[in-house]
């Protein structure tokens, strides 16, 4: 834990105190989305402080030139770059001419920012003093609407406190922002046309080079005590902004209030000849709706969610407070609605990993959304890679490999390769094998079968050929093996037979070759379209039966266990416990050649493959893996304490897994990594969410029957969550003690508890 001022609360996240050395880290932690935009919490008045300016458009990027310092063939000639947008939120605020700018005032009191989960909204409010002496109180509020995604609304409210005062308003908009993150400092956005009519202003411009054309909008309302009052405002355009001047003369305790709508309209939805005329649109529905009625729209539709997505705690406000946090993120970042987006590790927090999608969204989101929203939404974002395949064909030939091999990209917003590092974008082939997991994940859990067929076997065979391809024949070992990867474990590169990547090399090459058969015996139009579109014959598939057939596999006789790779056992196997407390992180202490050198582990590895394919081991063997592995495993990725909290739970280890738990939930509300001023951890959110469900409620499915082998950490007095499997929402309640199953449905569910058979009926509950 490196920072610790966010109050405990079961649904708010909530600061107090003003602390400019906290800016930038809130700004990342009470950062608000809709799914089609988001932003970190910048102030809306000026700050000179420390900030990290930031908000942005789903799917809008560009990208930037690949910066490095020795080019090797291969290269991806961009990394793409999640763009800072131009700013709609600007209020400045001026008391008798003085700029309202908190790094400057002569005091700050009562600061207290909130972000409400529950309803979905951001507030602030404090007591300043300027330097002219004038005190006054400030509130604000703001949200991203949910009903119209394009919209966003600002309530903003000054009240002088010890004398009268002439306040002046300047909302703006402006697009002359940068990126905190760029390789080459290029100019990102092109300006083509400011314009402004009554109170409303807009900025069209363009992405350079990617070409997406946006319109920025604003309109502005003012009010004193909560009426509205009409004043005709200063006007200040130049070629990248545009501004509002409301001025009015206001007495002691009295309260003047701007409301400020604003957001996007781009062209991935609209004519980009039209996204004045579009915005217009959004404007006049928040105008003659006003903030309130929005409000009040905003928590329905946040109420909606949580009704299918909360997950209560009984007896443990900050374990309750970091799973909610993490579920009202994902919602934020991804509502399933648009198949051509897709989950960035940030999200809208922050610009760091600046591609949309990483190999994250398969292996930890695709549950979260399976199980907490209509199967349609997985669906969407399985669909989302069969339309990059074509991509990954590609990806994969500028490789050298042939005959319609697949490699999935690292880092991507088109389907593209677009990560820089060779260690990643050549090495770490893993994302692949997590791209047919998540297929066989989505069939698993929905029983719908037809993704597999209409488009999932194709995604299946052009991964088959590249682990055909990728595979090496040894003389040596008389087995087949995979040289100079990197693993899910980042702080080993170039190895040899990483286990997970060769094992999960052999199960795509299994699982595409049964649904081959199955799709040759049922669905024989398919069939004969797939195969004649791959050219797959009988003698190809031969080869790879005999590659997954004799898949070499790294293993320690003395250890009894598979080893992370073939070098495994030459490193000084001394263990995290035994490291001095100083060298942590390692990855912000240690030079990278004595990370690479060392035995530790940044995430799940080995055990990843014991966590996908569980019910492949026995518990024994896990237990093994488990307590040679954990012990050198930093955790120093998002994504590993999830996996160790699912398994330590498995194994009945209560304590250890609560305390992985409290991690993961935890990791950006405490800055475990010491970033979150960077942004936050979206995609291991999703892992949080799975600590619980799979790990506490021990949820799996297994025969096609939904298995649960419920536990509590002893911290708990409760908890609860709700799943939609099948079209059936079940909910799970487990107490010490005992465990409720409520069941919405239509028919009875048959669900295996503790290995004993339970039937439930519709509406009738059931404790076991």
């Amino acid at each position: 834990m490196n920072l610790d001022y966010i109050i405990p609360n079961d649904w708010s996240i909530i600061e107090e105190g003003f602390d400019p050395s906290h800016v930038k880290a809130s700004e990342s932690l009470f950062s608000i989305g809709n799914g089609a935009m988001g932003q970190r919490a910048n102030f809306e008045e000026r700050y000179s402080g420390p900030t990290f300016q930031g908000s942005y458009i789903a799917g809008v990027y560009y990208p930037d030139k690949t910066r490095v310092g020795w080019w090797k063939n291969g290269y991806p000639e961009y990394f793409a770059k999640v763009l800072n947008a131009p700013n709609w939120i600007g209020i400045n605020v001026y008391i008798n001419d003085e700029a309202l700018d908190l790094h400057n005032c002569k005091s700050v009191e009562n600061f207290r920012r909130e972000l409400n989960m529950r309803e979905g909204w951001l507030s602030r409010s404090f007591i300043a003093t300027l330097k002219n002496g004038i005190k006054i109180k400030v509130n604000t509020k703001r949200f991203l609407s949910l009903d119209i995604d394009e919209l966003g609304a600002i309530n903003y409210s000054v009240t002088p406190l010890n004398s009268n005062a002439s306040i002046t308003y300047r909302p703006y908009i402006d697009s002359g922002i940068t990126n905190e993150d760029t390789n080459w400092d290029d100019k990102f956005w092109d300006t083509l046309n400011v314009s402004h009519e009554n109170n409303q202003a807009f900025i069209q411009a363009k992405t350079m080079k990617t070409d997406f054309y946006t319109c920025t909008f604003m309109e502005s309302q003012v009010f004193i005590d909560g009426k509205s009052i009409l004043i005709n405002p200063n006007i200040n355009a130049d070629s990248n902004s545009a501004s509002f001047s409301y001025n009015y003369e206001v007495k002691q305790n009295e309260t003047y209030t701007i409301h400020k709508f604003g957001g996007y309209t781009v062209d991935r939805n609209h004519d980009k000849y039209e996204l004045v005329t579009a915005a217009k649109s959004v404007l006049e529905k928040a105008t003659k709706s006003g903030f309130s009625v929005l409000l009040e729209a905003q928590k329905n539709a946040w109420s909606k969610i949580w009704d299918m997505a909360d997950i209560t705690i009984d007896g443990d406000v900050k374990a309750q407070q970091g799973i909610r946090f993490n579920i009202f993120h994902l919602n934020q970042t991804y509502l399933g609605t648009d198949a051509r987006l897709n989950i960035g590790p940030k999200g809208f927090t922050g610009e760091k990993y600046g591609g949309s999608t990483y190999w994250d969204t398969e292996a930890y989101c695709i549950p979260f959304y399976m199980a907490t929203k209509d199967q349609s939404v997985a669906r969407n974002l399985l669909t989302y890679r069969y339309k990059h395949l074509g991509k990954a064909i590609e990806n994969a030939e500028k490789l050298g490999f042939t005959n319609g091999a697949a490699l999935y990209p690292m880092v991507t917003m088109n389907g593209e390769e677009c990560h820089n590092e060779w260690e990643i974008t050549f090495e770490e082939i893993h994302r692949n094998g997590a791209i047919a997991f998540a297929i066989f994940n989505y069939y698993r859990y929905t029983g719908d079968y037809s993704y597999i067929p209409e488009m999932g076997l194709e995604v299946l065979i052009g991964i088959a050929r590249f682990w055909h391809q990728r595979a090496t024949f040894s003389t040596d070992k008389n087995k087949y093996v995979i040289l100079g990867v990197t693993g899910p474990n980042e702080y080993e590169n170039n190895v040899n037979n990483n286990w997970y990547t060769n094992y999960i090399a052999q199960w795509c090459i299994n699982y595409t070759i049964v649904n081959i058969a199955r799709i040759a015996s049922e669905f024989s139009t398919d069939y004969t379209r797939i195969m004649n579109k791959a050219k797959l014959s009988k003698a190809e598939i031969k080869e790879w039966e005999a590659i997954a057939d004799n898949m070499y596999f790294p293993y320690s006789e003395k250890h009894n266990v598979y080893l992370q790779q073939d070098g495994f056992l030459d490193k000084e196997l001394i263990s995290v416990a035994d490291l001095d407390k100083s060298q942590r992180p390692i990855n912000q202490k240690w030079s990278w050649d004595r990370i690479l050198r060392s035995p530790y582990i940044k995430q799940a590895d080995t055990l990843q493959g014991f966590y996908f394919f569980e019910d492949q081991f026995s518990t024994e063997e896990l237990e093994r893996h488990f307590d040679f592995y954990e012990p050198f495993t930093v955790h120093e990725s998002s994504l590993s304490p999830c996996v160790h909290s699912i398994q330590a739970a498995k194994l009945d280890r209560m304590e250890q897994a609560y305390t992985f738990y409290l991690r993961t939930s935890r990791l950006d509300l405490d800055d475990y990594n010491h970033e979150v001023h960077e942004g936050l951890h979206i995609t291991s959110m999703a892992g949080t969410w799975m600590s619980i469900v799979e790990g506490f409620g021990g949820m799996r499915v297994k025969d096609n029957t939904l298995t649960f082998e419920p536990r509590i950490p002893k911290q708990w007095d409760g908890y609860s969550f709700k799943v939609n499997f099948r079209h059936q929402i079940l909910k799970v309640n487990v107490c010490q003690g005992h465990t409720h199953f409520e069941l919405e449905g239509n028919e009875d569910l048959e669900i295996v508890v503790n290995d004993k058979s339970v039937s439930i009926s519709p509406n009738n509950l059931v404790t076991v």
